[in-house]
């Protein structure tokens, strides 16, 4: 599942070359005619990329914010309307505490300091996770950029913050378990509450994660059954526009059965 490209091309001429070529959904168009197209990543590597360079690992988390802007602006032009990125996950509770506080701050600056910028390109902001632990400071930044945003239409942007895809199901079980109908649109919407999500979000159709791990990390675990995995050696501050486009490439080739027998060629 691990696909890379041997020869690397201006990122203007990466973008072209796959407009034409990138994945179609018929079945799951929007209105107007485009195409639906969730991608997960994983953004994994920003600690190793620093430590690499004897800088301590929250350098590689200043150098990954970077990372975080290329891929939104260049996510439309590859023609994705939904992406996830995992930012924090409740397991990360548990590195160091000065880690920790200096990866909230970050979160914070660049939600104050690009929010204008998110509007303008019409992109659309949600956190998925749990808000009870975060500062409260952060999650008023949250609220705020959210409200903002709430009207773009060219991506809807999705950061997984203190988020566990265990807990979310967990939650949901529990509220089956009360009472609650049991039916999966019932079950899903118990999940999408429990984790501040909007609703009716499409199941991630490509998931990626750098850093050379080929693991899932409780991440998106429901809307993912029938995800196509894309494993790259690449850290996440190194992740370009080519790197994505690469992911998106690979993933127009695969046929996608969900459970049925393979397409005609």
């Amino acid at each position: 599942m691990h696909s890379r490209f041997p020869a690397r091309e201006p990122t203007t001429l990466v973008t072209q070359r796959r407009l034409d070529s990138r994945w179609r959904d018929p079945e799951q168009a929007e209105s107007g005619g485009r195409d639906r197209f969730h991608v997960a990543i994983n953004m994994d590597g920003n600690g190793r990329w620093a430590l690499l360079r004897g800088q301590p690992r929250e350098a590689g988390h200043v150098v990954g914010a970077a990372a975080v802007r290329r891929t939104v602006e260049s996510a439309p032009s590859l023609g994705i309307t939904t992406l996830t990125l995992y930012a924090f996950s409740s397991d990360n509770w548990r590195r160091p505490r000065g880690e920790v506080d200096n990866l909230m701050f970050l979160f914070e600056k660049h939600l104050d300091s690009d929010c204008a910028r998110l509007t303008d390109r019409g992109v659309r902001f949600n956190v998925i996770g749990r808000r009870d632990r975060i500062p409260d400071s952060l999650r008023r930044s949250i609220e705020r950029v959210e409200e903002r945003t709430r009207e773009g239409t060219s991506l809807h942007l999705r950061v997984a913050m203190d988020y566990s895809a265990r807990e979310a199901l967990l939650a949901a079980a529990g509220r089956v378990a009360r009472g609650m109908p049991p039916t999966r649109e019932a079950f899903e919407q118990s999940m999408y509450e429990a984790i501040h999500a909007p609703g009716g979000t499409r199941d991630v159709d490509l998931l990626i994660r750098t850093g050379g791990e080929q693991r899932l990390s409780d991440f998106l675990l429901w809307e993912s059954a029938y995800a196509e995995l894309y494993f790259t050696d690449v850290l996440w501050p190194d992740f370009t526009e080519a790197d994505l486009a690469d992911a998106v490439e690979a993933f127009a080739a695969r046929d996608r059965r969900y459970g049925g027998i393979q397409t005609a060629p």
